[in-house]
């Protein structure tokens, strides 16, 4: 007997193909259950769309009809699809699916063309599960939960966290483009001494070489635009245990804050267990780390020694402050935002010392 193949280029359930063969050749339902050595109740609730078509009772179609098991598999498959996709719509038009999408920077994602121009809301949450690379809002909220990250907040307030969440995703997409070594702690120390001495650089070749000496040392450097409800300076987490990332928004878009973010994360995956969890906040456990962070960044850049030598000598100038980070072979404004940040000097003063940064 001949088969024929048939590939329909929409989806209905296969019953219908069925019920319309079984009226061409003259076949009723009860007869063709015999045939296939099937309950009448099997056929009529395949042709109805209730009951899925298995790849056995396929073969036995396939026997009795002439029409390939293939075909009646991809039917079933191609109407199971439109049916998940048909119920993942309805979900996606749900209250808590349309406020997760709406809390999102969409508009940003499109400008930096991350994602296509969503032709609705409730489109939009397909989409944006597919940016995360997750199935669900839950499956999200599970995945990005703040807790699975240290970062250098504002102790002015709190970032969005969905926006933050978002900020995040791009750090992973851009560590995904670069190519590390296996974690080796001694060797990232070893590199962020010669990091240090960057600092002098302009900041586009500055970083460069540093996200090459980074990666040698299996650390990835992202370096991310902020959104606008984003009050983070930096961030830094494990990808895996050999693999760790560092990300930075540049969001005050001068070199101090710039440098002093990388060496404030590179102290957490220094200093800190792969496995702690990190939050910025008033008080605790947490508060102490990033204390101890910032401490270990800022002796990271300047030693504590050299430090207390030259601010006891008082007397900040133009010139003292050049003088002091040609010495230590970092940048001037390094120096001036140390001293700002520890009110030695009014946050006003010797910041044209600072290379301001801006996005192109």
């Amino acid at each position: 007997m001949t088969t024929n193949r048939y590939e329909p280029d929409y989806a209905v359930p296969p019953g219908w193909l069925l019920k319309e063969r079984l009226e061409a050749h003259g076949i009723s339902q009860a007869e063709f259950a015999r045939r296939c050595a099937r309950s009448p109740k099997l056929v009529s609730e395949i042709i109805a769309g209730k009951a899925p078509l298995e790849p056995a009772t396929a073969l036995q179609f396939e026997r009795v009809l002439g029409v390939h098991a293939d075909i009646w598999l991809r039917a079933e498959s191609a109407y199971r699809l439109r049916q998940a996709r048909e119920a993942e719509l309805r979900a996606n038009c749900t209250d808590e699916a349309l406020s997760w999408a709406a809390g999102l920077p969409i508009e940003d994602l499109v400008k930096r063309s991350v994602i296509d121009t969503p032709s609705s809301p409730a489109a939009a949450v397909p989409i944006l599960l597919s940016f995360f690379g997750v199935a669900s809002v839950e499956a999200w909220h599970v995945k990005y939960s703040l807790a699975n990250v240290a970062y250098r907040h504002s102790p002015s307030f709190e970032s969005d966290r969905s926006v933050l969440a978002t900020w995040l995703r791009l750090g992973e997409f851009e560590s995904s483009r670069q190519q590390l070594a296996s974690y080796n702690r001694a060797r990232f120390i070893r590199s962020l001494a010669e990091i240090r001495g960057l600092t002098v650089l302009p900041i586009g070749e500055g970083l460069e070489r540093a996200t090459e000496l980074c990666n040698q040392a299996g650390v990835a450097l992202a370096l991310v635009e902020p959104f606008r409800k984003t009050a983070l300076s930096g961030a830094a987490w494990w990808l895996s245990p050999s693999a760790a990332v560092i990300e930075l928004s540049a969001r005050h878009k001068s070199n101090d804050h710039l440098w002093f973010s990388l060496f404030h994360e590179a102290a957490h995956l220094v200093l800190h267990s792969k496995r702690a969890v990190f939050v910025d906040g008033p008080g605790g456990e947490a508060a102490d780390l990033e204390a101890e962070a910032n401490e270990w960044g800022a002796d990271a850049l300047c030693g504590h020694a050299a430090w207390s030598e030259f601010v006891d000598a008082a007397g900040f100038s133009e010139r003292t402050v050049q003088e002091f980070a040609a010495q230590q072979g970092i940048a001037p404004g390094i120096v001036v935002g140390r001293l700002q940040h520890e009110k030695r000097i009014p946050w006003n003063r010797f910041n044209g010392l600072k290379v301001r940064l801006k996005w192109e």
